[in-house]
């Protein structure tokens, strides 16, 4: 006679250990790696929290937006006129131009979820453009030319120009370090669940009691407030902004989603390995001019033919090998009789 058990688990351990020995070392980064190479780390880490946010909406929710730079502008301008105008240090202007976004995202939200599909995209990507159409009509950040922040902000955030760039590059790590986290805990929660039913059909959610308007809103907003907070990064790093630089749909938009469609859409590590790709493409064909575009158009084409889930996914098929993996799983244990030694029976499935 044998009694069959069971014990449901999700692991992760050995991902989470990896990962956190990664944090570490790029905390330490400052102390071994030089001024060009922070700068470079800088714009990795802001991209790929950038990208993991659209993950979240379009891989996660089914929010396939084209207008997240509008976003990535408000943030970056909100920084500069808090600093100028309201005399704020920059990393404060930085946390309260996210906290800003969060409650325009909230009207913004309110129009395009009136949009499906397509319609959707396109919506966002005309609001992004009345962002900065609006943008270039504030004088005093100099209107459609821009502004560039003042000396004396700039020498007011640190001691020194190696002090600068170490605090940008510690905000840069610490901003995709919340990022992840914070949607890999939205993802394992109950959140998580109701955003990849309300992605699969929104139907069958409303049926099963989803609160579907609210779970988008509040999935927007989150996106909407690290994205504003990448942006204002981002220019800070950068020192100058226009509506043109601000609100770019290439930069901001295009570039994230082939990070995320390369590196494997849906999956909390696919933004990470497509940021990696992209960034070592653009180190070495960059010098190629216009001809680095259309290898970047090659590449993506490939991949998506050849591995219709982003590299990530590729290797997850192979290895079955996961750093934050989302769901959870049986393990099923088979004791014969009273016998403690009988083997376990793991991976067996329903």
């Amino acid at each position: 006679m044998s009694a069959r058990a069971f014990r449901i688990e999700r692991g992760g351990l050995a991902g989470a250990c990896l990962a956190l020995a990664a944090l570490a070392a790029l905390a330490a980064a400052p102390a071994f790696a030089g001024s060009a190479n922070l700068g470079l780390l800088s714009q990795i880490f802001a991209y790929i929290a950038l990208a993991s946010l659209w993950n979240l909406l379009a891989g996660f929710s089914g929010l396939v937006s084209v207008g997240q730079q509008a976003y990535v502008g408000l943030g970056g301008y909100s920084l500069f006129a808090l600093t100028m105008f309201g005399g704020l240090h920059p990393l404060v202007a930085a946390l309260l131009s996210g906290v800003l976004a969060v409650i325009l995202s909230f009207p913004v939200a309110a129009l395009l979820f009136r949009l499906r599909g397509a319609y959707f995209a396109i919506g966002s990507w005309v609001m992004a453009e009345v962002f900065r159409l609006i943008a270039a009509q504030i004088k005093p950040l100099g209107g459609g030319s821009g502004a560039s922040l003042p000396t004396i902000i700039v020498t007011g955030m640190a001691s020194s120009r190696q002090a600068r760039e170490f605090m940008i590059y510690w905000s840069s790590l610490a901003l995709v370090a919340l990022v992840l986290g914070l949607t890999i805990w939205l993802l394992r929660s109950r959140w998580g669940l109701a955003l990849r039913a309300i992605h699969f059909n929104e139907t069958a959610a409303d049926s099963c009691g989803i609160e579907i308007t609210r779970v988008k809103f509040v999935v927007y907003a989150v996106a909407a407030f690290g994205t504003a907070l990448a942006g204002a990064l981002i220019f800070l790093q950068k020192l100058r902004i226009s509506p043109d630089a601000a609100f770019n749909v290439n930069d901001w938009t295009a570039f994230v989603i082939f990070m995320t469609v390369i590196g494997g859409i849906g999956r909390i590590e696919g933004p990470v390995i497509g940021a990696i790709i992209f960034f070592a493409l653009r180190e070495t064909l960059s010098d190629l001019g216009p001809l680095y575009l259309l290898m970047l158009g090659a590449v993506a084409i490939v991949a998506m033919l050849k591995a219709p889930k982003g590299v990530w996914g590729y290797l997850v098929d192979k290895t079955g090998f996961e750093f934050a993996p989302l769901e959870r799983r049986i393990v099923y244990s088979l004791n014969e009789g009273n016998n403690p030694a009988a083997p376990d029976s793991k991976g067996d499935r329903p």
